[in-house]
């Protein structure tokens, strides 16, 4: 497997020169274009190869356990009544919908609304609280307690992100959102500034892939029906609008995120983290996507 790995690395090396770095958040501009590793975890087994333990924030993959902790607090009618699952076709941070009554068909928890949205039915005193109980799950779900938020990416994130400042208090006007807008923003944003490494990613994907039960230890972390949900919403929405085009030719749930990281699951067989922070024009790993595709092929991986 790991010859196969860095086989892959070294084919889609040269997909880094077409992507190009997130800039709307500043303190990605930091990241290092070449830096490119891959970590494959299946219940007897680990592999990896290139820049699997560089640590980089996980922004939108931390949707997946948002959406994870709002249906574990709430059960699923709550989710479903303030946001759905279908697929917009439109960026991840778009919110100029067509006919715009924010309508919740129109969100879904993979893009920023929706993720924005859930964050109000994570359970907590206050949103320091409901962070902080983002942040543990996501360490438990990783096996690594040492999860930690990027300091200097959250304050590059909270000083920028009027757009996202846009789509929250657009769900406060059409009633979506009742809490104080920054508090809600500032879960989200430190959220999206969790450091990780593919390991940690691959980790997390494992326990989705085994219907929230780790494997190594055989603890039930969660309930089987939300993997089953979250993995389906990855499948349709995970990656923005390329999701179509990722179903076709790597067929696994996954998710992306504009730090260079993709989270993918294998349902039953394994899971998936990959790093490289050259992005596409929808915002996912260039070469990520490309490493995949040919790890897909390779493996007989895809679903369908």
């Amino acid at each position: 497997m790991k010859t196969l790995l860095n086989k892959i690395l070294k084919e889609c090396r040269p997909y880094i020169k077409q992507g190009r770095l997130a800039s709307y958040i500043p303190e990605l501009l930091k990241a290092d274009k070449k830096e490119f590793g891959i970590c494959v975890v299946s219940a007897d087994s680990m592999d990896f190869a290139g820049d699997y333990d560089k640590k980089f924030t996980m922004q939108s993959v931390i949707k997946p356990l948002i959406l994870l902790m709002a249906l574990m607090d709430n059960g699923e009618e709550p989710v479903r009544q303030l946001v759905g699952v279908e697929s917009t076709g439109k960026p991840f941070d778009a919110f100029n919908y067509s006919d715009l009554a924010l309508k919740r068909e129109h969100i879904n928890p993979m893009i920023n609304t929706g993720a924005i949205a859930l964050c109000s039915l994570i359970k907590g005193i206050d949103y320091r609280k409901r962070f902080d109980r983002l942040l543990e799950l996501t360490r438990k779900l990783s096996g690594n307690p040492e999860l930690e938020v990027d300091e200097q990416v959250y304050a590059s994130e909270k000083l920028t992100g009027n757009k996202n400042r846009a789509l929250a208090y657009m769900l406060k006007a059409y009633g979506m959102l009742e809490d104080n807008v920054e508090d809600v923003l500032d879960c989200y944003f430190r959220g999206c500034s969790i450091k990780a490494s593919a390991v940690d990613l691959a980790n997390i994907a494992l326990v989705f892939a085994n219907g929230g039960i780790d494997v190594k230890t055989g603890e039930y972390m969660f309930d089987k029906k939300y993997a089953r949900y979250v993995n389906a919403v990855l499948m349709t929405c995970g990656m923005y609008d390329g999701s179509g085009e990722f179903a076709l030719n790597v067929g696994v749930p996954a998710k992306s995120g504009v730090g260079g990281g993709i989270m993918a699951v294998v349902p039953g067989r394994m899971g998936i983290g990959l790093y490289s922070p050259a992005l596409d024009s929808k915002g996912n790993s260039i070469a990520g996507i490309k490493a995949l595709e040919l790890l897909s092929r390779e493996l007989d991986l895809s679903i369908f």
